[in-house]
Formats: C-alpha cells, sequence, structure tokens
C-alpha cells in the first residue's frame, strides 16, 4: 500500500512539475506563491490520480467478489 501511494505521488509530481512548466505567467509572482500554488498542483493532481486508482481497484474488487 505504502508503495503504491509513494508511486502515484510520484506520478502526480510528474504531472504537477510538467504543467507548471508549461503554463506561461504573463504577470511574475513571489516565489512562496510559486510554491504554494506548486503544492497545491500537487495536492489536486495525486487526490485526482488517487481517486480513480484506488475507486477502479474497489470497483474490480467487488467484480471478482460478485462471480
Amino acid at each position: 500500500m505504502k508503495k503504491t501511494v509513494l508511486n502515484l505521488l510520484a506520478i502526480a509530481s510528474v504531472l504537477t512539475t510538467i504543467s507548471f512548466l508549461l503554463d506561461r505567467d504573463v504577470v511574475e509572482i513571489s516565489t512562496t506563491m510559486r510554491f504554494v500554488e506548486y503544492i497545491f498542483m500537487l495536492a489536486i493532481f495525486f487526490t485526482i490520480i488517487s481517486g480513480f486508482y484506488f475507486g477502479i481497484k474497489a470497483v474490480t474488487k467487488r467484480l471478482q467478489i460478485v462471480k
């Protein structure tokens, strides 16, 4: 379970880094705001990916029990 969560966190981190680099803000923001934005984006990506992964895992496990 711990390895799965770490793998999901690594995937979320890669997606966050890619999306952060592709984001071109016209206005220069402060460094602290960049860190806060990165951390919140990481949390959002991690929550969405975890929800999909564990949701699909629970549904497939439930379907195996029904068979």
